[in-house]
C-alpha cells in the first residue's frame, strides 16, 4: 500500500513567517525527487522548495500568499513504492498529522532521530531577488531553471505550448514565446502589463470598424515604445515672438512674387540650431548598451507632419548651415512631398530633435513624446496676445507657448528649463539668430 507523505518548509535558514508567492504542483501531478512544489519569499530573496519524494500530490496544504515558517506543511503526496528506502524518518507517517502533533514519549527520550540512510530533503533553492510572481506558473510542465528564465523576463509560462519531451517547456519555447508577445504588444515592453481585454461593443449600440493605415500602426508601435521605455519630463514655457512676427510679415511681402513662405516653424528651426549649439547634450543619443552618449556634430531637424494617412516626421539636414529663405523653401516642398505620399524613409532618419506644431489647430499646451532615439522633442502650440506687464503697465504681446519633453536619463530638469528660456529670449530678440 502507498505511503501518504507530509513535506513540510524545510530548514531555510535564518527566516520566519515567509510568503508563499507561488504553488507549483496542483493535486494528481507526478513529481520526482527535487521538483520544485512552492515558491517562497522574504523581504531579502525567493527560494524554491523542492519535493524530497517522488509521488502523486494529493492535497496541497497552503494558499498563495500565506505566511509560513520551517515545519509548517505544504504538501501531501502519495509516495512510491520505494520512498521507504529513500525518505527521511522525521518526516515518516501513514496518515496525515497535524504540524502541532504531540511527540511520543520515545520521540521526546530521544535527544535526536536515529541513524538512518537517506539524506535529508534538499535546502531550498535560491530564485532571482526580483522574481516575478504568477499564480498559473505552477501548472506549466517545465524544469527549476526554465521557471526562473521564464520569470527574469516577465513570461506566463502558463500560455505556452512545450516543445520538449512529453511536451515540457524548454528556454527555447520562452524567447519564442516573449518574441511574439513583444512583436504584437500584448505585455507591454515585458512591464508586465495586462492585455486590453476584448469587448464586443455593438452590444451598446451600433459600431462600424475603420482599419489603422500602415503609418497608424507604425506610428503607433514607435509612440508605445518611446513612452514606455523613455521617462519623460516636459518643461512649459512661453516666448514673446512680437518683434518676430513684424519681422516674418516683412520677409513674406519681400518674398512674395518668387512664392515665398517664412513661417515661425522656421524661425523655431533656426532658434533650435542656436540652442543645440548652446546645450550640445540635446543633440546626443544614448547607444544601444544606454552607458555612452553620442554626442552629434551635424544638426537636423524632424518636422511632424499632419497628413491624411497619419504622423510622419521627415528631417530637414545641416539646418546650422541654411538661411531661413533657404529653410522656408525645403520646408515647403518637403510638406508637398508628405502629403504626396513621396517621402522615402532615408527622408525620416538621421533627426537630432523633433517639432511638433498644433499652432494652426489650437491649444494652450501639451506634453509631446519623444522622438527615441533622440532626447528631446519641442512642442509649440497656438500663440496668443496677452496682457505682459513692462515699464510699470501692461502691454499686449503676442506670446508663443513651448512645450519641451525631454529623456530624462540624459537631460535633467535644470538644463530643461535653462534650454526653454535660451530658446525664449532668441524668439524674443531675432537680431541673436546672427550670433
Amino acid at each position: 500500500m502507498a505511503e501518504i507523505k507530509n513535506i513540510p518548509v524545510p530548514d531555510i535558514g535564518d527566516f520566519d513567517g515567509v510568503e508563499v508567492i507561488e504553488i507549483l504542483v496542483a493535486p494528481g501531478d507526478v513529481i520526482n525527487p527535487e521538483d520544485p512544489i512552492v515558491s517562497l519569499e522574504s523581504d531579502k530573496a525567493a527560494m524554491e522548495i523542492p519535493s524530497p519524494y517522488a509521488g502523486t500530490v494529493k492535497e496541497i496544504k497552503v494558499n498563495m500568499g500565506d505566511s509560513v515558517s520551517q515545519g509548517d506543511l505544504l504538501i501531501t503526496i502519495e509516495a512510491s513504492a520505494d520512498v521507504s528506502e529513500t525518505a527521511p524518518a522525521e518526516t515518516e507517517t501513514t496518515t496525515p498529522a497535524p504540524a502541532s502533533a504531540t511527540p511520543t514519549a520515545a520521540q521526546a527520550a530521544s535527544p535526536k532521530p536515529s541513524p538512518q540512510p537517506s539524506p535529508r530533503p534538499s535546502p531550498a533553492t535560491p530564485i532571482n531577488e526580483g522574481s516575478h510572481r504568477n499564480t498559473n506558473m505552477g501548472k506549466a510542465h517545465a524544469s527549476p531553471s526554465v521557471r526562473k528564465f521564464a520569470r527574469e523576463l516577465g513570461a506566463d509560462l502558463s500560455l505556452m505550448s512545450g516543445s520538449g519531451a512529453k511536451n515540457r517547456i524548454v528556454k527555447e519555447d520562452v524567447k519564442a514565446w516573449v518574441k511574439q508577445a513583444l512583436a504584437q504588444g500584448t505585455q507591454g515592453g515585458g512591464l508586465g502589463v495586462e492585455p486590453m481585454p476584448e469587448i464586443d461593443y455593438s452590444q451598446f449600440g451600433d459600431i462600424q470598424i475603420q482599419q489603422l493605415t500602415k503609418i497608424n500602426k507604425l506610428t503607433g508601435k514607435f509612440l508605445h515604445r518611446n513612452w514606455v521605455t523613455v521617462p519623460h519630463v516636459t518643461q512649459f514655457d512661453e516666448a514673446d515672438i512680437t518683434e518676430l512676427e513684424k519681422f516674418r510679415k516683412q520677409l513674406n511681402e519681400e518674398n512674395q512674387k518668387q512664392g515665398i513662405r517664412v513661417t515661425v516653424l522656421v524661425f523655431l528651426m533656426k532658434a533650435l540650431v542656436s540652442a543645440l549649439k548652446e546645450f550640445p547634450r540635446f543633440n546626443s543619443s544614448l547607444d544601444h548598451t544606454g552607458e555612452n552618449l553620442v554626442l552629434k556634430q551635424y544638426i537636423n531637424i524632424g518636422v511632424a507632419m499632419d497628413t491624411a494617412d497619419g504622423l510622419v516626421v521627415p528631417v530637414i539636414r545641416d539646418c546650422d548651415r541654411k538661411t531661413l529663405i533657404e529653410l522656408a523653401i525645403e520646408l515647403t516642398e518637403t510638406s508637398q512631398r508628405a502629403r504626396n505620399k513621396k517621402l522615402s524613409p532615408g527622408d525620416m532618419q538621421g533627426g537630432c530633435i523633433t517639432i511638433s506644431s498644433l499652432g494652426g489647430l489650437g491649444g494652450t499646451a501639451f506634453t509631446p513624446i519623444v522622438n527615441a532615439p533622440e532626447v528631446a522633442i519641442l512642442g509649440v502650440s497656438r500663440s496668443a496676445i496677452k496682457p505682459v506687464y513692462q515699464n510699470d503697465e501692461f502691454v499686449p504681446r503676442l506670446m508663443l507657448p513651448l512645450s519641451l519633453s525631454y529623456d530624462h536619463r540624459v537631460i535633467d530638469g535644470a538644463d530643461g528649463a535653462r534650454f526653454t528660456t535660451y530658446l525664449t529670449r532668441v524668439l524674443s530678440d531675432t537680431r541673436r539668430l546672427l550670433l
